[in-house]
């Protein structure tokens, strides 16, 4: 039989106080209270309830059958709110108002018995008295003891502790990971080697490899400022925000397409990629950053391009996959909202707001009312312009006033032009009438019967007009959210938007509301008020969250190892003073991430070498404390762009589209193929991303989930890499492109040609025996094939495949 907790757990969280009922009554109204439950509730609760929740059977841990078992309530979190039965989930299983929710299954009550229960829930839901029982108003969380957990505090930054090799720390940073390595009675590895170094350093940077020339003026200078200065030019290079904007990306969760049921063209994404890029490479500060996007269109501006590039920046919001074609508009506008919170919950956040949808968050101190506070927000936010099938997201206009003016000067001679017309037709037309008999109707060939004046006329108008409608230029808009009317949502039970609970004024998470709520005005949809809240000093998860991504993104993992979260399911810091030490010093920078990548990479700690030790790998054989250096495998876009630049084809040029298909159009054609091309030589964070439907070189090495937030992308070794590797066109194009590369630039014989080739691949000169095997193996391909171009293309491809090309140590 079915039960009724299989679908939402029946958990009543009520008064304990006296008589478990409402505060205020006299005695006599309290036990008049108690004595309907009693003769009424009981006796319905023991004949329909009790045997799958009675002393035998607690299906889903809910025990209707003491009051100890009412109180603690199930899984699901409140199912009777004190004095609203229209808000209480009891009350819509009785009802029978939703097909997959009808208690008790084996029928619907009495009219009668329902009222009672309605009843019941309107006077207070009284309960006998249970000695130390209490209310939980909110799902039974304890808000002060919530607040102890170690990412609700907020960071404060130590006094770098004191270590033992004083020698070794070059920054505050090293003192931290020096001393929790010293209380494990560990060594940090040597540095690493200066190629080593400066290769490591620029691809980290830039997503790059340095050039020949980079990298032997980086050996050849040992002064202390070598380092900051490359360190300077990498973070000042335009390179920097593709390399770093792609990483945000993938916690943006951008694509180029919806995905899901309507896999349409996000035709106008790329320009939140292209201002990703620009901001920063401008060293946007963060707060700026993260504000601009969730609330750039209530910014103030000063300039036209600053109102363009905030709202640009909301395209944040819009960015997430959504079922298009969802017949029920009420829901896809909820799913849509819950995909907003949940992204920017794990995005700035680390927490999974979105698992407070349905109940009270089971592990985080989340409850309902503080997913529907913040629904609220986006409630009153426009993300879409239509929701009719198929389904339109809003854009905004970013045209300038000049554009504008522009549009409007044609608009008007192509009106000009249409009532020329119309007059010359109604004077042609005049002309054949004057020419028929009294009351003959103007024949529908009377255009065959204007004479020569009349048709060249208007021959020469309608070339005029289609001349100036070719002209008319489309207005450049941008995905992005405005302000909607301001309103609050209702609690929606069990997530769903047909049975709507008590509402829920708009605000933040209360575990995190500081001192109070923001104020939000009528007028407002409250997502700047989110988006300052967010960026308070005080807050303690924004400013660690991105600094602890900032280490991931550096060192190959996270000083907490669940970059998305950072709640109770999610791994605890390993080194927590580092962590708050970086996080309120990049708030102390002015929210500067490149003075954040400069306290890294300057430290010891970055520039350590990846070298064995015995006895640390037995105590971390996961080096989470970091004592050496993590050899990393190069992320998807860089394998690609490296293989580009090296082989001299990549084309450096910034911004655009490289959609084949126009806005809101379909990806795939009326074939079901993807005609998208990625033959191009730019960068990879330029090429299309087509949810569903990935490039090849992405999918196969470990590109994110671009439909959710991913900060954490994994490294998988399987068979299908090597393939690709060996047989794709990518590499036979590359490796040829290399070996012309070297013929044209080496013309002082083929060992002088192997230099170059280890130079440009590997950042290093080869020893005498890779010489002597390189020469060797071109020998051999050239005599099979009597071609020593094949066998320069095929050591070329050797190269470019090696672990060592494919890897960072």
């Amino acid at each position: 039989m079915p039960a009724f907790p299989r679908i939402l757990t029946l958990a009543i969280s009520l008064a304990a106080i006296g008589l478990n009922t409402p505060t205020g009554l006299s005695a006599d109204d309290q036990q008049e209270r108690l004595r309907f439950f009693e003769t009424k509730i009981r006796p319905l609760l023991a004949e329909h309830c009790y045997e799958c929740h009675g002393s035998d059977l607690q299906e889903s841990d809910l025990r209707l059958d003491t009051t100890e078992g009412i109180l603690s309530g199930g899984a699901s979190g409140p199912a009777v709110v004190e004095g609203e039965p229209d808000q209480s989930l009891m009350m819509v299983a009785l009802s029978y108002r939703e097909d997959d929710l009808r208690m008790p299954p084996t029928g619907k009550l009495d009219d009668d018995e329902i009222a009672d229960v309605r009843r019941w829930i309107e006077h207070g839901a009284a309960l006998p008295k249970v000695e130390g029982a209490m209310k939980p108003r909110r799902g039974s969380i304890d808000m002060e003891q919530a607040r102890k957990f170690w990412s609700l505090q907020p960071p404060t930054k130590s006094v770098p502790p004191t270590v033992q090799n004083s020698s070794w720390p070059l920054t505050p940073l090293d003192q931290f990971v020096l001393a929790l390595l010293e209380t494990k009675q560990l060594e940090p590895a040597p540095g690493a080697d200066r190629r080593t170094l400066i290769r490591r350093v620029t691809f980290d940077l830039i997503g790059l490899p340095p050039t020949p020339a980079e990298v032997e003026a980086f050996v050849a200078d040992s002064s202390p400022a070598a380092l900051p200065r490359v360190v300077d030019r990498l973070l000042n290079s335009p390179h920097y925000g593709e390399r770093w904007g792609r990483h945000w990306l993938d916690v943006a969760r951008y694509a180029d397409s919806n995905g899901l049921d309507e896999n349409i063209a996000h035709g106008n994404a790329w320009r939140y990629r292209d201002y990703v890029i620009k901001s920063l490479n401008a060293d946007k500060p963060f707060d700026d950053f993260l504000t601009a996007q969730l609330a750039g269109d209530l910014l103030p501006a000063t300039q036209e391009d600053e109102w363009h590039e905030n709202l640009v920046a909301t395209g944040f919001l819009s960015l997430g996959p959504k079922v298009l074609a969802e017949g029920d508009e009420q829901k896809m506008e909820v799913d849509i909202i819950d995909e907003q919170i949940d992204t920017i919950g794990r995005t700035f956040m680390g927490l999974t707001l979105g698992c407070a949808r349905c109940h009270d968050h089971k592990f985080d101190p989340i409850r309902t009312d503080d997913y529907y506070a913040l629904a609220g927000i986006f409630k009153s936010t426009r993300t879409m312009e239509s929701f009719k099938r198929i389904a339109k997201w809003n854009e905004n206009s970013i045209a300038t006033t000049i554009q504008c003016r522009e549009k409007d000067e044609i608009a008007g001679k192509i009106a000009e032009c249409k009532t020329a017309i119309q007059q010359a037709t109604d004077a042609a037309n005049s002309e054949v009438k004057s020419k028929l008999s009294d009351g003959e109707a103007l024949p529908k060939d009377a255009e065959s019967r204007y004479s020569k004046s009349s048709k060249d006329k208007l021959k020469r108008l309608r070339d005029e007009l289609a001349t100036l409608e070719a002209s008319l230029p489309e207005l450049p808009t941008a995905m992005g959210v405005v302000d909607s009317e301001p309103t609050n949502t209702k609690v929606h039970i069990r997530g769903s938007h047909l049975s709507l609970g008590k509402e829920v004024p708009r605000g933040v998470p209360e575990v995190l509301a500081f001192d109070g709520q923001p104020t939000i005005g009528e007028t407002e949809s409250g997502r700047l008020q989110l988006a300052h809240w967010l960026v308070r000093p005080e807050h303690p998860l924004t400013s660690r969250v991105i600094a602890n991504r900032l280490w991931r993104w550096h060192f190959g993992r996270g000083l907490v190892g669940s970059t998305d979260n950072f709640g109770h399911l999610g791994d605890r810091p390993v080194n927590q003073p580092l962590l708050d030490f970086l996080a309120v010093t990049l708030i102390e920078s002015g929210w500067s991430l490149k003075e954040l990548h400069r306290e890294i990479v300057l430290s010891s700690t970055y520039q350590m070498s990846g070298a064995d030790n015995a006895t640390a790998a037995a105590i971390d054989p996961e080096n989470h404390l970091q004592w050496r250096a993590n050899l990393r495998r190069l992320e998807a876009e860089s394998i690609r762009d490296s293989l580009l630049a090296v082989s001299g084809l990549l084309n450096t040029e910034m911004g655009g589209s490289m959609l084949h298909v126009g806005n809101r159009e379909f990806v795939f054609n009326h074939t079901s193929k993807d005609e998208t091309t990625y033959d191009t030589t730019r960068r990879s964070i330029y090429l299309p991303v087509i949810r569903n439907h990935l490039f090849d070189v992405f999918s196969l090495f470990d590109y994110s989930d671009a439909s959710v937030p991913t900060g954490d992308r994994s490294t998988s070794t399987i068979a299908p890499q090597a393939l690709f590797l060996m047989n794709s066109d990518l590499l036979a194009r590359s490796s040829a492109a290399f070996a012309e590369r070297l013929a044209s630039e080496v013309s002082t014989g083929d060992a002088a040609r192997v230099q170059r080739m280890y130079a440009l691949a590997f950042g290093r000169a080869p020893s005498d025996v890779e010489t002597g095997e390189a020469l060797a193996f071109v020998a051999a391909v050239a005599a099979k094939t009597s071609s020593a171009d094949r066998g320069w293309h095929a050591l070329c491809h050797v190269m470019l495949v090696s672990s060592e090309f494919l890897h960072l140590k």
